[in-house]
């Protein structure tokens, strides 16, 4: 093989060991130490070469940069000679270490080389290189070897199948560099790798071609064109075109779905046509273009991964049955665009003028202009707007100064004439009228056209608004000579022709179908007829008439363009067989002015009709005796010139198990012995028989006989179609059955038994999910489901897209249930109107029985049919507008006494004022002040006495809230919550590094009359305890939540306690927290990172979560999730804890009390604090539930629920009270002794009365009021001092101190006004600026937001300034349009603008003269008449234009027009 070549692509072969030699100029050698490659899924973030890298020239290999010898790299060598010479190929470049030591790097490049196409006879390159091999034996014989592509596992191995045998063995580990990776892909494989290569031949490239077939293209050259086609088998033809699809179009597919057949027509550009059938499933080749045909069982697929080599033509033979539906898509490219023209001449030939470009239309393919409606089809192709320039701005000789004509610049064209369209011709022919409208419009530097005066146009003649058209004649109908009789004796019938003939004598159509003339009529024959008379005559119907009947039917001219054929000639031979001749043109209807041009027959869709055919009228018969006897021997030589020949036979039907061909037989010239192109030609000489002969008569070997294709299991989308595949062999000739055999008999490859069908996007569609349970047990209820818009795409997936997506109207998304069941008769309730007119009062909740009827409405009836449901009966409070003479509610803050522990890190936690709150540094805390009788918008805040100020993580919100952002111990004080006379405070303590919090003065709690029993010992203790019992155990065993709420009574306790006992306490309370987190159920009036726990508020109970463990802990009482504190019903179920108000008799009264502790608590009842007693009327449940039967006044007291087992005890109590007792109405108070029962016996009230404010503490910056408060018994004229508690069942009690004075000690402060020198803001008008800043009575400056709730001052105002009067501003003078003589003349820019450069209108500057905007220059003689130079600056326009031979141009650019 060395020294020969494979083919065109000239293989080089080159092998890389792990040590290669190079040999330089010099003859030395060099030793690569390693040899570097680059994967391909690295070669993104390490590229192998440099794009934009250029051959070396080989004195390069000694040079070394700066970078080289930091890197110890010599430089790069020259580029290696290409692999290949065509179909790209790969070329490297080396470089050597100059360092004993290992260098960073690669030291071998590679790029592509030679991307150009190969030849079509150069063969497939992979191919070539399998082929190489068969010179070498494989299992003792040679082969012929195949290449094998698209390996999945290594694309780059050289495998290759044995041809015949289907042996498949790697004959190389690696294949050439520059051969393709995969057959449909431009990526190469280099040194054994797959490297990815772009479409612009680059390694590492990413870029791709889009649709069009640009590489990085957009996709606007080209457009998407999808469609469909139905065949028409009732119009009798036999074939019909579906669709024409343009040269260059790409990625065609079409789907034929019936009993027809596909097949493709194709036209070059120069006119060649050719066709290519589909008989088999498989790949054909037409006009160098692949096309990919699938034969199924319903349909055809085509597929053209393009570009088109020539106009394609997708014609549909039809096979009968049912119609076909074609669907076809692909992409057009755009072989029609606009192009700008050159500037038409000027407009004057001096004094300024302007001239315009315009725009044309021209084919891609021809690079030839064509009419603009060809550009009009693309919707992409916009029109470019003509531009406009000025021109000869030299003035004209006979005028004294500068003639300005054209008051227009280069962005504002002249007012033009705008003509409409023309309208449609009154009449088809025999001369109409058309007329449009005309007027006088002008755009501006925008764009827009709008209308203006005519006069502003009359520069140019007015275009005309009427104009005749279609002034050619009417079609007439002409009717030509009757053909003889059909019958030679009797009555008969005879025919004619009737052609419609317009005014260029040709067969168009558009005559008038009424007064066609008839083509029949009836004829007589003076020749009697030898017959029966009851048999009519036969009809002849000579080859004439059916002549007369084509020619009958018109073939109209349409706008688009069609190949229409004109009437056919007489036959040339009046017997025998002769010729008919005819025109056919291509041809167009201009619908604006209704005529017909002729167009160059590529300009027409679909094959030409033809132009020529054979005639034969009747045979010629031997002429009687006056006949010429040389005329009957010309006659018989002419019949006798052709003959019937047998030529061969066609191929064998089958290709082995025995067929059939048939003899072929042809026309035959007798003379020359060629066949005659017209086999009319033979008409006159019987045709030989048919011989039929056997053929390939060897049995066939075992084939894979394929089933038919199942139907697609989607429409869309993507599904699978499925089919049986079956090795078989007919056993003999003789045999009609088959036998089954092992695959392996088979020659691989197998034919697939499932692919994908129908793989588009499907529209978007809707998606209806099952309907829910109806809304209600019986009657009419309404179920509801879920409707979405979805669309499933060609991958399979399904997108859910927005409702707009769909096109249909939405399903209905809920209806009427269908229960049969009726609703029986139950309760229908409404709350009655309030028992006060002004107020607050009560409403109860009145009830009816109703029962719902066949129509669904609900009906009254008798209530004993409710009877045995449960009444409700309810009581609610009502609240109406306030009595006259009342005083309106002072504003109240709804306070909680919490203290609340942030156990762990936590985003952001909420309090509340009330209470106390200990948090860790970095959250974020939102205070709450809940109020009542107050907007809040009127809620003011306090820190440590003095106004909150505004911070970037300290914000007021309208609502009342503050929000402080990732507080730290800065923020440890007290803030407090003034609302109106109202004020609650809130203690906020932050965690420090120490793990400690800080101490608050006692004075400063004192001042704000805050309780001195801090919590801070006790919330450290358990923080302590806490981190203890964490590190004791692998696991957080104390899973508390965040943050933890607790009552303060319950830490008052603790905090008296002291000692051992404190202790203790402080234990039993970390149990309970840790207790709680599985066995209540946490309250939804808080955050819900936060648990409450409270000693009088009893922990509610999770009834489905485990109750009991078996840790010891002491006793706690839990409770059921109840919400009536005021309970109304026959039956009455109550927790433990809870208070108890009747207003009625009631059957049964039921306490609980559960319990939860280890070892279990043992449950014992008290009342009024003494061992109750149990009778038949009152015991005790099994659960430990407290029952009372019928429940009277005698049954009033304090009932007590206590727990109690060795760890200790835990108690609830309820009071029960009886309104029925005579103006009896008892409180728990604590620290009384049981509890208070005023007396209402007596006339005398008690009152709470409060005495006058004294004055405010201060006079800004939040001062205080304070007064006393009396509890008094009797009327105001005698009323004395009583104790404290007998007021407290007459209403809340006033508050003896409130804020006053809120607003800060601070003002608004003004500098002086600087100077009247800032920028211009109008005709002499400037702007001057003075300082505005926030300071206290000291006149300390100060935060600007203490100020924040006062008026700010302005800081800018207008005043007059000299210095932004108007004044006119002139530009630099243009150059002077002539360098001699009095023809030059140059001009400037003159504006009316203000001092800082803004413009205005000029007739702000007319109090002072204009100054000048042109004038004369270079007025000097030019000079001698031997002289020649150029005396104006447009001399390189005229050269650019060639113009130099118009004399008045030549003589102003003698110098440029020189050479020309």
């Amino acid at each position: 093989m060395a020294g020969g070549s494979w083919g065109v692509t000239g293989l080089v072969l080159f092998a890389v060991w792990v040590k290669v030699v190079v040999r330089t100029s010099d003859g030395d050698a060099v030793f690569i130490r390693e040899f570097a490659l680059i994967r391909r899924d690295h070669l993104s973030e390490e590229p192998l070469h440099n794009a934009g890298q250029k051959p070396e020239d080989p004195s390069s290999r000694t040079a070394r940069s700066e970078e080289d010898r930091d890197t110890l790299w010599d430089a790069w060598g020259s580029w290696s000679e290409c692999s290949r010479t065509c179909g790209g190929g790969a070329s490297y470049s080396l470089r050597r270490c100059l360092s004993s030591k290992t260098c960073e790097g690669q030291n071998i490049k590679y790029r592509t080389c030679s991307n150009v196409d190969c030849p079509l006879d150069a063969g497939d390159f992979r191919a070539q290189q399998c082929s190489a091999h068969a010179d070498v034996r494989y299992h003792g014989q040679y082969h012929e070897w195949l290449p094998a592509y698209n390996d999945p596992d290594n694309p780059c191995a050289l495998k290759c199948k044995a041809k015949g045998s289907g042996l498949l063995m790697e004959l190389a580990p690696k294949v050439l560099d520059g051969t393709r990776c995969y057959t449909e892909s431009l990526d190469m494989c280099i040194s054994g790798i797959c490297q990815i290569v772009g479409c612009d031949h680059e390694l590492g490239s990413a870029a791709k071609e889009d649709n069009c077939g640009v590489c990085n293209g957009d996709g606007s050259s080209c457009r998407l064109v999808r469609g469909h086609y139905k065949t028409q088998h009732a119009s009798g033809k036999a074939e019909d075109t579906a669709v024409v699809i343009p040269f260059r179009s790409r990625h065609v597919r079409l789907i034929l779905k019936g009993p027809d057949h596909l097949y493709v027509e194709s036209k070059t550009l120069q006119g060649v046509k050719g066709q290519c059938s589909f008989d088999k499933s498989g790949q054909y080749q037409l006009e160098n273009t692949t096309m990919d045909y699938q034969k199924l069982s319903d349909k055809e697929v085509l597929k053209i991964p393009g570009p088109l080599g020539a106009d394609f033509t997708i014609q549909v033979q039809f096979a009968g049955g049912p119609d076909s539906v074609i669907q076809y898509i692909f992409y057009q490219p755009i072989i029609h665009r606009w192009r700008e023209t050159d500037f038409f001449p000027c407009s004057v030939t001096c004094g300024g003028g302007y001239q315009l470009t315009s725009a044309e239309c021209f084919d891609l393919r021809s690079n030839l202009v064509v009419l603009d409606q060809y550009c009009h089809y693309y919707p992409e192709n916009v029109k470019p707007k003509p531009k406009l320039q000025e021109c000869n701005m030299e003035p004209c000789l006979a005028s004294d100064g500068y003639k300005q004509i054209m008051p227009y610049d280069l962005y504002h064209p002249l007012p033009r004439w705008e003509n409409s369209p023309w309208t449609a011709c009154s009449t088809s022919c025999g001369s109409g009228i058309q007329s449009r409208s005309v007027s006088c419009v002008e755009e501006d530097m925008q764009g827009t056209v709008t209308a203006t005066d005519e006069w502003k146009c009359l520069y140019a003649p007015k275009t005309a608004i009427l104009q005749p058209c279609n002034t050619f004649d009417c079609p007439v109908w002409v009717a030509q000579e009757w053909s003889p009789c059909t019958v030679t004796c009797g009555q008969g019938l005879r025919y004619r022709v009737v052609l419609c003939i317009d005014h260029r004598g040709l067969h168009a159509g558009g005559c008038n179908p009424t007064i066609k003339p008839h083509i029949k009529e009836e004829c007589l024959v003076t020749v009697p007829c030898f017959r029966p008379l009851d048999m009519p005559p036969v009809e002849a119907k000579p080859l004439w008439h059916k002549q007369a009947i084509e020619l009958d039917e018109e073939i109209v001219v349409t706008e688009e363009p069609n190949f229409i054929p004109d009437p056919w000639q007489p036959c040339s031979r009046t017997c025998g067989v002769g010729t008919q001749r005819r025109a056919v043109n291509c041809r167009v209807l201009l619908s604006f002015s209704q005529t017909v041009v002729d167009l160059p027959d590529d300009e027409c869709k679909g094959t030409k009709p033809s132009s020529s055919q054979a005639c034969y009228r009747m045979p010629c018969q031997k002429p009687e005796g006056d006949k010429d006897q040389g005329m009957e021997e010309k006659d018989k030589e002419d019949e006798e010139l052709h003959e019937w020949e047998y030529d061969g036979f066609t191929e064998c039907s089958k290709s082995c198990g025995g067929g059939v061909q048939e003899a072929v037989v042809i026309c035959l010239d007798k003379k020359t012995r060629e066949a005659a192109a017209n086999q009319m030609l033979c008409v006159s000489t019987p045709r030989p028989p048919s011989l039929v002969q056997d053929c390939q008569m060897q049995p066939c070997p075992p084939r894979w006989e394929e089933g038919e294709w199942s139907l697609c299991s989607a429409s869309c989308g993507v599904g699978l179609m499925s089919r049986s595949v079956a090795c078989i062999r007919r056993p003999s000739l003789d045999s009609n059955s088959t036998e089954i055999l092992p695959n392996e008999k088979c020659l691989e490859p197998k034919p697939i038994p499932v692919q994908a069908c129908n793989r588009f996007d499907c529209p978007p569609m809707w998606e209806n999910r099952d309907w829910g349970q109806c809304s209600t047990g019986c009657g009419n209820g309404v179920e509801r489901r879920q409707v979405l818009c979805k669309q499933r795409l060609a991958d399979g997936s399904i997108l859910e897209l927005p409702d707009t997506f769909c096109p249909s109207k939405m399903p209905a998304k809920q209806r009427l249930g269908s229960k049969e069941q009726r609703c029986p008769p139950q309760w229908v309730t409404s709350w009655s109107a309030c028992s006060v007119t002004c107020g607050n009062g009560m409403q109860r909740l009145e009830t009816v029985c109703k029962k719902q009827g066949e129509d669904g409405l609900y009906r009254m009836v008798d209530p004993k049919n409710c009877s045995s449901l449960v009444r409700p009966t309810r009581i609610r409070p009502c609240s109406l507008q306030l009595c006259k003479n009342s005083l309106r509610p002072s504003p109240t803050i709804l306070a909680q006494r919490n203290v609340y522990i942030q156990w762990r890190k936590s985003r952001k936690v909420h309090l509340v004022v009330g209470g106390t709150a200990y948090l860790l540094p970095w959250t974020t805390v939102v205070l709450r002040c809940p109020t009542r009788h107050i907007r809040k918008a009127n809620i003011h805040w306090l820190k440590d006495g003095k106004p909150l100020v505004k911070l970037p993580r300290m914000s007021v919100t309208p609502l009342g809230l503050v929000k402080v952002l990732q507080i730290g111990t800065s923020d440890t004080g007290i803030y407090t919550c003034i609302a109106g006379p109202a004020k609650e405070h809130l203690v906020l303590q932050v965690l420090s590094a120490e793990q400690k919090f800080p101490k608050l003065e006692s004075s400063r709690l004192k001042e704000f009359s805050i309780s001195l029993h801090g919590y801070d010992d006790i919330v450290q203790r358990l923080l302590q305890l806490k981190d203890e019992r964490n590190k004791s155990s692998s696991e957080d065993t104390l899973d508390i939540p965040n943050i933890v709420v607790l009552d303060s009574q319950r830490l008052d306790d603790i905090n008296s306690l002291g000692g051992t006992q404190g202790e203790q306490a402080i234990a039993q309370l970390l149990k309970e927290l840790s207790v709680s987190l599985y066995e209540t159920n946490e309250s939804t009036l808080h955050h819900p990172e936060m648990a409450v726990y409270a000693t009088q508020a009893p922990l509610l109970h999770k009834p489905n979560r485990k109750s009991h463990s078996t840790v010891p802990r002491s006793p706690v009482i839990i409770q059921s999730p109840l919400k009536a504190e005021t309970v109304l019903s026959s039956d009455i179920t109550v927790n433990a804890g809870t208070p108890i108000l009747f207003r009625k008799s009631y059957s049964s009264l039921e306490i609980k009390c559960e319990s939860l502790g280890y070892p279990k608590p043992s449950l014992t009842w008290t009342k009024n604090g003494k061992q109750l007693r149990y009778n038949s009327r009152i015991d005790v449940l099994p659960s430990g539930s407290l029952r009372i039967r019928s429940p009277n006044q005698s049954d009033e007291g304090l009932y007590t629920c206590t727990a109690r087992n060795r760890l200790g005890s835990s108690s609830r109590s309820s009071w029960l009270q009886i309104t029925g007792s005579r103006g009896r109405n008892c409180f728990q108070v604590v620290g009384a002794k049981g509890p208070v029962c005023p007396d209402r016996s007596n006339r005398s009230i008690s009152s709470w009365r409060a005495d006058p404010w004294t004055p405010c503490s201060a006079s800004c910056g939040g001062g205080t009021q304070t007064r006393l408060v009396h509890c008094v018994e009797g009327t105001d004229g005698a009323s004395r001092e009583v104790e404290r508690h007998r007021c407290l069942g007459t209403g809340r009690r006033p508050s003896n101190s409130r804020m006053c004075n809120v607003l800060p000690c601070a003002s608004w402060a003004t500098s002086s006004w600087g100077l009247c020198n800032g920028q211009c803001v109008g005709p002499s008008l400037a702007a001057q600026h003075r300082r505005v800043f926030c300071q206290d009575t000291n006149g300390t400056k100060v935060p600007s937001g203490m100020c924040s709730g006062l008026r700010r001052p302005v800081t800018t105002r207008n005043c007059s300034a000299e210095a932004c009067a108007p004044q006119w501003r002139v530009g630099p003078w243009t150059q002077c349009t002539a360098t001699c003589g009095r023809h030059g003349f140059q001009s400037r820019r003159v504006a009316c603008t203000l001092t800082g450069g803004q413009a205005l209108r000029e007739h702000h500057c007319l109090r002072r003269p204009r100054p000048r905007s042109w004038q004369r220059c270079n007025t000097a003689p030019c000079g001698g008449a031997g002289a020649c130079r150029d005396s104006t600056r447009y001399c390189e326009k005229v050269r650019q234009l060639e113009l130099c031979t118009l004399p008045q141009f030549k003589s102003r650019c003698c110098h440029s027009c020189l050479d020309t």
